[in-house]
């Protein structure tokens, strides 16, 4: 274990340097920051992208899944795929307005197409309140992750106190490019800890995968086919959960603004082409919940099934190997998402809402301060309050989805009205909240956020079309 120890604190505190020198060369203003300039090539925004993506989820979730419900799991990869298409044709044309307009943050797009600063503000709280639950989850995961992988050796709070140290570190020096540059580590190591385990563990085991599917097909005959081991999440479910998230994949605040960091239009197309390579590690991933069905049935919590599997299975060693990538899953996700949400804070909530006329240099100084206030509000919910954040969580893709009809109508139609697109975004997330909250997900079958994403859009069009009021709005975007 003192090996596995060594991997782990080893390869923590190395890209979290990688982190900090990304910026050691750049002057940084807000542009540089939040945006990188807008410079990344084809290369660095996929791995930017895929590292916001692939969290903690890919070790602990997805696997999880797979071992505890079966054929709903497979959800997860259609809609990846649906993001990437709809990216292809959404994403260049915000490219195009952040880079007409010099927008660095999703409400910087409602503010600049509908000429609202409250709505502005109304986009940084939802995405606010949506984000920091998600940071949470990080901190956890990774604390989770890295004190099983060291067999205790290192306590869970303690990994989390030393991620939050370093990942605040190069977040404050060097904004993006340090969770671009760190990227590139935590890609590499999360797809060779995935393709060995998700390749090797089934072909141990069972000889091939084919025949550890043939003896899942025996044991557990219900498991591949809808809907699994959950009744209440059918192949409605699937489907409007599939559509909900694949919508709503790029509308995350922090996904939505890394979009503005590609160097040109034709960067994002591209990116959009090569992303569904991103799907593969996934899919062993499931092979590994599948086969740990088979081998370790009956665990209390099915996210367990990557760890406990690689425990069984591999040399002590190779557990460090898999602690350390990933801890570096988590502080990825982790560093952007605390970036944006410091940055939403500071630009959309303090200079838009408040001080309008507040400097660049001002605006900059706040974001910076508030990675370190979100972050460490993120720390105690993780030490004290691991649950608190629960129903938050529940509501966040929820919430996030919400925003779709407000940026694509935005984009593509120029009778979308600012009326119309508040009391859809307010109605549809009320509405998400309300069915969330109150248990009733599924709704109908469906899932609930695809409801009010539905409900949503139809009140944007419909108060648009009727409204009175002309808005001097910037018209198509695209």
């Amino acid at each position: 274990m003192n090996v596995a120890l060594l991997i782990i604190l080893a390869t923590i505190v190395f890209s979290a340097a990688v982190g900090i020198s990304a910026g050691r060369k750049v002057k940084m203003n807000l542009e540089n920051w939040t945006v990188g300039g807008r410079r990344f090539g084809v290369v660095l925004i996929w791995l930017l992208m895929a590292g916001e993506i692939y969290t903690t989820f890919t070790f602990l979730g997805a696997s999880g899944w797979a071992y505890s419900r079966g054929a709903p799991t497979f959800y997860i990869l259609i809609y990846g795929t649906l993001a990437y298409t709809a990216s292809f044709f959404i994403l260049p044309a915000v490219w195009k307005a952040g880079k007409r307009f010099g927008l660095h943050t999703q409400p910087d797009f409602f503010i600049q197409r509908y000429e609202s600063r409250s709505l502005g503000v109304m986009v940084a709280v939802i995405g606010v309140v949506s984000i920091i639950p998600y940071l949470q989850l990080q901190l956890t995961g990774l604390g989770f992750i890295v004190e099983v992988s060291s067999n205790g050796a290192i306590r869970s709070n303690v990994a989390i106190l030393l991620a939050f140290v370093l990942t605040c570190a190069f977040v404050f020096t060097s904004g993006i490019r340090g969770a671009a540059w760190v990227s590139v580590i935590k890609d590499v190591l999360m797809i060779a800890a995935v393709a060995i385990v998700g390749i090797g563990v089934p072909r141990l085991l069972f000889g091939s995968h084919g025949r550890m599917f043939r003896a899942l097909a025996e044991t557990h005959p219900g498991h591949l086919v809808f809907p699994g081991a959950t009744p209440n999440l059918d192949v409605l479910w699937v489907m409007t959960t599939a559509l909900l998230t694949g919508l709503g994949f790029y509308m995350w605040p922090h996904v939505f603004g890394s979009a503005f960091s590609a160097k040109s239009a034709e960067t994002i197309k591209k990116n959009a082409v090569i992303m569904p390579f991103y799907q593969i590690p996934i899919l062993l991933v499931f092979m590994v919940g599948f086969t740990a069905l088979q081998v370790m049935p009956g665990l209390k919590n099915g996210d367990l099934a990557f760890l406990e599997l690689v425990h069984k299975t591999y040399p002590s060693w190779f557990m460090g190997f898999v602690g350390a990538a990933g801890a570096v899953t988590a502080m990825v996700p982790a560093s952007v998402l605390v970036l944006f949400a410091s940055t939403l804070l500071a630009k959309n909530v303090y200079q838009t809402g408040f001080s309008p006329r507040a400097r660049e240099e001002t605006v900059l100084r706040l974001s910076r301060i508030m990675v370190l206030v979100i972050m460490g509000f993120a720390l105690l919910f993780a030490f004290y309050l691991p649950n608190a954040l629960v129903n938050l969580l529940l509501i966040g893709y929820d919430g996030v989805t919400q925003f779709f009809p407000g940026v694509v109508l935005g984009l593509f139609w120029r009778g979308v009205r600012r009326s119309g697109v508040f009391w859809g975004l307010t109605t549809g997330f009320v509405l998400a909240a309300g069915l969330v909250f109150s248990k009733h997900d599924p709704f109908l079958g469906m899932n609930a956020g695809f409801v009010a994403l539905v409900v949503n859009a139809a009140v944007t069009v419909a108060v648009s079309r009727f409204s009175g009021a002309k808005v001097e709005d910037n018209g198509q975007m695209a």
